[in-house]
């Protein structure tokens, strides 16, 4: 029986596609992972501005109401695991600048994250961005009915 020239490679297919799906799954993993790291920061921000918002609308006064803001910033960004120092927030008040309880006024707050990318070293290129930058706003009137002090 005459012998085929396949037999030395025979089982080569396996480890062909064993190497390719490793080649491929890596970066797809990667690209996932990376993917739900933002989308995170991304619901922390959008939460953590809209319950600040909220936290100073409905607050007793512009004190009280601070205070709680940097509060509820806390807890959305300690939800989605982010940490404290990637986060800045900015609360703006009209009309008036000092005072965010005035009747039928708005309180916009700005959450600004950076969200590290994963399993970047931190010095891979001088203009290589080590994290991207995720931002929310939320706006929240103030009712036309409330006590003044």
């Amino acid at each position: 029986m005459p012998r085929s020239s396949r037999g030395s490679e025979a089982g080569s297919a396996a480890v062909e596609g064993f190497v390719l799906g490793v080649l491929l799954l890596v970066p797809l993993v990667y690209l996932v992972l990376t993917l739900s790291a933002l989308q995170g920061a991304a619901f922390a921000a959008e939460g953590a501005a809209r319950q600040a918002a909220r936290s100073i609308v409905l607050a007793e006064d512009d004190a009280a109401g601070r205070a709680a803001a940097d509060a509820a910033v806390r807890v959305a960004l300690a939800d989605w695991r982010v940490p404290e120092g990637a986060a800045s927030v900015a609360v703006e008040c009209r009309p008036a600048p000092d005072d965010c309880l005035t009747p039928r006024g708005a309180v916009r707050v700005s959450a600004l994250l950076a969200t590290a990318l994963l399993l970047l070293p931190p010095a891979v290129a001088v203009d290589a961005p080590a994290s991207v930058p995720v931002d929310a706003a939320a706006v929240q009137r103030v009712s036309a009915f409330r006590p003044q002090p």
